[in-house]
Formats: structure tokens, C-alpha cells, sequence
């Protein structure tokens, strides 16, 4: 077995980047069924923060601010279909590394504005369908990843190697036995109509028939694949540390454990999906290990984001890139000396909605910028110590509040507006929806006619099967 000889100057930094995975779906997290046993076990020879937010829903924005350490403002980026490239102006983590010495290496996220500077893209087949069957999205990147790590290890340079994990992005199709692994039950029996409204919701429930089971019926089943996921993408990394344990790397490279944003299963009415600005969506896991800098078996409490990782990873890696980032290193809260980060702060979203609002410890204020293809209220406000769960929408009972709220928000976008000289991007997206020409929805109803995904004449060949 190879061992390390410390050549580099400047440690070897693996970033592990799981696109659309609940943190409170994770074991380390506290959720009962046992999905990630071996992140559990990585996250105990490391610090493991218990509030990460993703203040910019979904990937794009979310891998903008995780990839440059600014936010949303910084970055003028918030939309999934984000026109134009990343701001020229601003670094991404791979161009500030180049200047000392790194050689980079991006897998699963070729083409996207956030990722731009790597030196080499690697890609990977990241989808799948219920005709093509179970799909190994996290054992195809290791197909990649692994013998790019064996050449990276190999060389007298460091490294940044940025992984995009696809599981458990849908389609939730994990191979066997993870497939039943948290699932024992007849997930077609006719008796059970909880899957009848998101197979009745017309801008999704094509895509849902390309990969869910003909006949599907039982919700409890889909959330079983998700989970299933989870623990099959869990193994397959298991597979990353091993080749960076046979190189002797591990334990001197800057591992990160991190997510863009969450999923919203059963949740709101936002079925299966990760777009609407609820906790589900915006809270994700954040694991760093790195012995000797960093504490092992280690829990942070205090509020960060994503504009928060670069800055942490410069501190961590001994580099000063000359920056003065939106973010701030995360090593005062895991030393002590602080207790948080900001703990109200601005979320967007603009993926299958737009919109835009306020969060603190104990209010979550979301306001429409149009009608959402969902009918909801254009304005809600909820009470996070009372209401976690975001059930209760309080803004009609109390107008003073979300007028607090919104007054406080306001004074926000109005400081970085001066302070980058940009406009609030979510202002400024034109057609971000992806449909040319038709500019901000005019009503509910114009947004879930126009709104679409997945194929209506596959999904109409599959349900005739089930049939």
C-alpha cells in the first residue's frame, strides 16, 4: 500500500457535494432508519454542524455561493436555468486555488455557471428512468472518481476534487436490496390513495411515471426509495475513502461532507421535488474532517451557510487569496469563540416558483415574487418554535409581523444593494422559468398550464401497463 510523503505545501482538498439530500434523512442527523453509516462514521472523526442553510434554492445558486463564498448578491446568481455565466469578476474556488499551486478536478457538473475553472470535467451517467431500471448513479461516478484519484495521488501537486453526487436526486432509483431496504408492503394496493394527488398534479406527474412503479399508490414507498438512496450513495462513498486511506491522503486532506439543498417529499404540496423555501429544502448537512485542525466527534450548533464554506477551507488549508468573501470561516464557531453566524438571514428560491423572504430562529416569512403554479398565498409566515414542521400559515392573523419582517428584509436587500452596487438579482431574471417570451406569471393558473416536466407519451405508455 502507497503511503504519503507530504510533499505539498498546501493540503489535498476533497469536496463531497450530495445533491438533494435531507439532512434530517441522514443518521447522523438523528433520523431513525439507519441511512448513512458510514458518513456516520466519517462525521465522527470530524465536526459535524447541525445548522447549514441553504440560503439560495436550488443547485445552481446553492453551488454558486458554496463554490465562491458570496451570496446570492455577490454571486448575481439565483436561478436553476441561470442566463449568461458566473459573474467574471469573482473567483471560484478552483481559479483561487490555482493560484497556489492546485491542480482541480470536477466530476458530474460539466456545463453548469457555477462550476466554472476546473482544469479537467469528468462525467457520469446521473439519471435513469423505470424502463432502463435500477439506476447506479453513485457506483457510476466512482467508476470515474476512483482512477482519478489514483492519478491525483500519484502526482507532486495538490489537489481539489469537487464530486456531485446525483443520489438521491430523483428519480429515486436505488439497486437492490437497497430498493426494499426500508420498504416491506405492496406498494400498488388500491386501498391506498396517498399518491393520488401528486399523480393528479399535471406539471409533474409525467415525470413521476417515468420512474415510479406503474400503479404506484403508496407514498411510504417512494420516501422508502429516497431512503434507499441515501444508504446506497452512503455505501458507494464508502468506496471514495478507501482509495484515499490506500494512498495515505485521508487523514491530511480537507474532506467536506456537503449538500446544495434538501427535498421536499410528502411535504407542502411540493411533492417529491426540492423547490418551495420550506426547512426541508433550505437545511443541509455540513461535515468537515481534517485531523489535527479539525476536532473529531465534534457538533457546532451555531447558524452558517453556504457563502461560509470557501472561507473555512482557506483558514483550513493555511491560504489567504486576498478576498474579502460574503462569508466567513466557520473555525471560530468550531474553536468557540463564537457562538453563531448571522442567524436571520435572506432566502430565495427560483426554481419552479419565485419567490423571496426572511428567515430567524423563530419566523419564516415567504413572499411571492408571482403566483406559483401551486395556488398558494402570496404571502406566509410561520413560527418555527411552535410550527417546525411549516404547517400553519400565520400572515393573515398577524399582520404586524410579517410587516416586521418584510421592513427587516427589505433593509437587508437595500444594504448589499449598496454595498455590491448590483440590484437584487431575483428582480432582474426575465424568462427564469425557461420559457421564452412569457416573463413573469400572471396567475396560478398560467403557471401550472405553462410548467412541465417529463414525457406525456411515455408516461402514458407506462400507466397503460399498469393498467
Amino acid at each position: 500500500m502507497p503511503t504519503s510523503k507530504r510533499r505539498n505545501k498546501h493540503p489535498n482538498i476533497i469536496v463531497l457535494a450530495v445533491d438533494s439530500l435531507l439532512a434530517d434523512h441522514m443518521s447522523c442527523y438523528g433520523y431513525p432508519r439507519l441511512t448513512t453509516p458510514h458518513i456516520d462514521r466519517f462525521a465522527s472523526g470530524g465536526t459535524l454542524f447541525e445548522r447549514t442553510y441553504s440560503a439560495h434554492i436550488p443547485t445552481t445558486s446553492a453551488y454558486g455561493s458554496m463554490l465562491t463564498g458570496f451570496d446570492c448578491f455577490g454571486t448575481q446568481v439565483v436561478a436553476l436555468r441561470h442566463k449568461g455565466g458566473l459573474r467574471p469578476d469573482i473567483e471560484t474556488l478552483p481559479e483561487m486555488l490555482r493560484r497556489f499551486g492546485y491542480t482541480s478536478t470536477c466530476v458530474g457538473f460539466t456545463g453548469n455557471p457555477s462550476s466554472r475553472g476546473f482544469d479537467k470535467y469528468l462525467d457520469y451517467s446521473g439519471w435513469g428512468s423505470w424502463n432502463e431500471g435500477r439506476s447506479p448513479k453513485a457506483q457510476n461516478l466512482n467508476v470515474v472518481t476512483i482512477p482519478e484519484i489514483d492519478r491525483l495521488a500519484k502526482r507532486n501537486k495538490p489537489f481539489f476534487l469537487f464530486l456531485r453526487h446525483m443520489d438521491p436526486h430523483a428519480p429515486y432509483l436505488p439497486p437492490e436490496p437497497f430498493e426494499r431496504m426500508f420498504y416491506h408492503g405492496n406498494e400498488r394496493d388500491p386501498k391506498n390513495g396517498s399518491m393520488d394527488a401528486p399523480m393528479s398534479f399535471k406539471p409533474f406527474r409525467d415525470f413521476f411515471a417515468a420512474w415510479m412503479p406503474p400503479g404506484i399508490s403508496d407514498k411510504d414507498y417512494v420516501i422508502a426509495q429516497y431512503d434507499g438512496a441515501i444508504a446506497y450513495m452512503d455505501t458507494a462513498i464508502r468506496n471514495i475513502f478507501t482509495a484515499l486511506e490506500y494512498h495515505g491522503i485521508l487523514d491530511e486532506s480537507i474532506v467536506v461532507f456537503n449538500g446544495d439543498h434538501g427535498e421536499t417529499l410528502y411535504d407542502h404540496e411540493c411533492w417529491f421535488d426540492h423547490h418551495g423555501m420550506y426547512d426541508v429544502t433550505l437545511h443541509v448537512p455540513l461535515i468537515i474532517r481534517y485531523p489535527g485542525k479539525v476536532p473529531a466527534g465534534h457538533r457546532v450548533a451555531g447558524y452558517n451557510q453556504h457563502k461560509d464554506l470557501v472561507p473555512t477551507i482557506m483558514e483550513l488549508a493555511g491560504i489567504d487569496p486576498g478576498i474579502s468573501f460574503d462569508g466567513r470561516s466557520l473555525m471560530g464557531m468550531v474553536r468557540g469563540e463564537i457562538a453563531s453566524h448571522e442567524s436571520e438571514f435572506y432566502i430565495t428560491e427560483c426554481t419552479w416558483m419565485r419567490k423571496h423572504g426572511w428567515r430567524t430562529p423563530q419566523w419564516k416569512l415567504i413572499m411571492a415574487l408571482e403566483p406559483d403554479f401551486h395556488f398558494k398565498p402570496p404571502v406566509e409566515l410561520y413560527n418555527l418554535v411552535e410550527d417546525p414542521h411549516e404547517d400553519n400559515n400565520l400572515a393573515e392573523q398577524m399582520p404586524d409581523m410579517v410587516d416586521l419582517l418584510k421592513k427587516r428584509m427589505q433593509a437587508w436587500i437595500k444594504k448589499r444593494e449598496k454595498e455590491t452596487g448590483k440590484r437584487n438579482p431575483m428582480l432582474t431574471q426575465g424568462d427564469w422559468h425557461g420559457h421564452k417570451g412569457v416573463g413573469a406569471f400572471k396567475t396560478s393558473q398560467q403557471a401550472y398550464d405553462t410548467m412541465h416536466i417529463g414525457d406525456p407519451k411515455q408516461a402514458a405508455r407506462l400507466q397503460a401497463k399498469s393498467r
